[in-house]
C-alpha cells in the first residue's frame, strides 16, 4: 500500500487523505483557516488541494514504473466558493499513460454541492540521482 506523506503546505491547510489510489485520491480540508479577506473559502486553497490529490494519485501511477511524476499542467474553475465545514477533493485518473497522466479533481462542500473542477496533468519521468 502507497503511504501518502503530506507536504507542508498540504499540514498547514488541514488536508487528511482518506484514499488513495493512482486511479482515485480523496482528501479533505476544512475551510477554516483557508479563507480569503471576505470569508470565503479561497480560491487558490482550493487549486492547491486540487494540486495535491491530482499529484498523489499521479506519483502512486509513476512509483509502478520506478518512476516519479512532475506537475506540467492544472486549471481549476471555481463554481460557487463555501463558508463553513470541510471541503472533499476526488481525483479520477482520466488516463494513466508512460509518460503522461491527468486527472479530473472535483471538490465539493459537505453538502455535496460542487465548488470547483479541475484538471491537473503530470509527466511521469526518471527520478534525479
Amino acid at each position: 500500500m502507497w503511504e501518502i506523506k503530506l507536504g507542508q503546505l498540504d499540514e498547514k491547510m488541514g488536508v487528511e487523505v482518506v484514499e488513495q489510489s493512482a486511479e482515485k485520491v480523496v482528501a479533505t480540508m476544512p475551510i477554516e483557516g483557508n479563507r480569503q479577506s471576505l470569508g470565503l473559502l479561497h480560491g487558490g486553497a482550493m487549486v492547491a488541494l486540487a494540486e495535491t490529490v491530482g499529484s498523489w494519485a499521479a506519483v502512486i501511477h509513476a512509483s509502478t514504473m520506478g518512476k516519479v511524476a512532475v506537475g506540467v499542467d492544472i486549471n481549476a474553475t471555481h463554481h460557487a466558493s463555501g463558508m463553513e465545514g470541510t471541503v472533499t477533493a476526488t481525483a479520477t485518473a482520466i488516463r494513466l499513460g508512460r509518460t503522461l497522466c491527468s486527472h479530473e479533481v472535483v471538490i465539493t462542500d459537505d453538502s455535496g454541492k460542487r465548488l470547483c473542477t479541475a484538471r491537473i496533468t503530470n509527466a511521469v519521468v526518471e527520478p534525479r540521482s
